[in-house]
């Protein structure tokens, strides 16, 4: 598979969330990543974060299934789970163990809390590790926080940001590190994200609320705003000379009170394909407030192929793009647990033993 990591191979122990996101960076980037999947787990049909890999069926509560786990495992760079801290080590399948087979072997970790501390042993949700890191209190009005999706904490701060440390400790090992345990938690990964904001409130030009600020939805300048039939439209005009360039095709001008107010009313007058034929494209900085249905057929979007349709399900495409090692384009994940075992050396009787005794599926 093309891709600045072709040549790297992770194993991935099947979960839900940011691990699996993870493990879909590194596919789309190039790397072979082998999904551990457990029987009768709950699987979303057609899901982008499977996406471009093999899968093997093990059960993990035989002791043969965690034989066939190491073994896939002393043929990796790099492992990543996302259980909660300790399932990897009653299962026998631990970083002393692994690293321990394979000195090389990047383990990584991704958790909410973090694999030690008051509540490392707690269960949760992004929700409660934006909470606690500080990013949940920035996004939300009048002063109310509101839950932005779970992008902060599971897949900006988790998943991305395990994705980028695998190949940060990748990298250190083919310059003659040895292997390692990262240790990636939500809270941190989300606290990471908020790093201009604590910049800002030390310099004094943030307020410790929500919708109060600039960039939050406190600024008439950097809102959304209702058209006429009911959609929406994001106005980012926060520079004088990108303000003057709106206010100007608004046919809007003067020292108004109440900007909000104006922009609110003038918006409200035509349907949203008015204001996109009139402000897109200029330096307004104006956007549509597309659905994830309209996003694939924006024709911005349709041009630089954003979105990609995979087993009859649209998601996005890969991103970034590279100019010498281009992503090649994600398959459907595959079942592949012959070919694995025999890759392993494993002959095919001893597969077919495995697969009657209800080891692998």
């Amino acid at each position: 598979m093309p891709g600045p990591l072709a040549g790297v191979r992770i194993l991935e122990m099947a979960g839900l969330g940011p691990a699996p996101f993870c493990g879909m960076m590194l596919a789309d980037h190039g790397a072979e990543v082998i999904r551990v999947e457990r029987e009768g787990a709950w699987k979303l049909p057609g899901d982008p974060m499977s996406r471009s890999r093999r899968t093997i069926q093990v059960d993990l509560k035989r002791a043969e299934g965690i034989a066939v786990v190491r073994d896939l495992a002393r043929s990796c760079d790099g492992l990543i789970e996302g259980y909660r801290p300790g399932v990897m080590e009653r299962l026998g399948l631990g970083p002393e163990v692994l690293i321990g087979d394979s000195p090389h072997l990047v383990y990584g970790r991704m958790t909410g809390w973090g694999q030690d501390g008051p509540l490392a042993a707690a269960a949760g949700h992004d929700i409660n590790y934006i909470a606690l890191s500080g990013s949940l209190h920035t996004v939300g009005r009048d002063g109310r926080p509101s839950p932005p999706v779970n992008y902060l904490g599971d897949f900006g701060g988790g998943g991305m940001l395990l994705a980028f440390a695998m190949a940060s400790a990748l990298l250190a090992v083919k310059g003659g590190a040895p292997g390692q345990v990262i240790d990636c938690a939500m809270t941190e990964g989300s606290a990471l994200l908020t790093a201009l904001i604590h910049g800002l409130k030390a310099a004094g030009q943030w307020q410790d609320r929500a919708g109060a600020n600039l960039i939050d939805g406190g600024s008439a300048w950097y809102d959304t705003y209702e058209t006429a039939d009911g959609k929406w439209v994001a106005v980012g005009a926060l520079e004088p000379q990108f303000r003057a360039e709106l206010l100007e095709k608004l046919g809007l001008s003067g020292d108004d009170p109440d900007w909000r107010a104006t922009l609110t009313a003038t918006f409200r007058q035509h349907p949203r394909e008015h204001w996109c034929a009139l402000l897109e494209g200029s330096d307004a900085c104006f956007a549509p407030v597309l659905s994830l249905s309209e996003a694939p057929q924006h024709p911005h979007n349709a041009f630089r192929g954003t979105f990609a349709n995979i087993g009859a399900v649209t998601q996005p495409a890969p991103a970034p793009r590279y100019s010498a090692t281009p992503n090649a384009a994600p398959q459907a994940a595959r079942p592949d647990a012959d070919a694995l075992l025999a890759e392993l050396g494993y002959d095919p009787a001893r597969v077919a033993a495995l697969r009657e005794a209800g080891i692998i599926g």
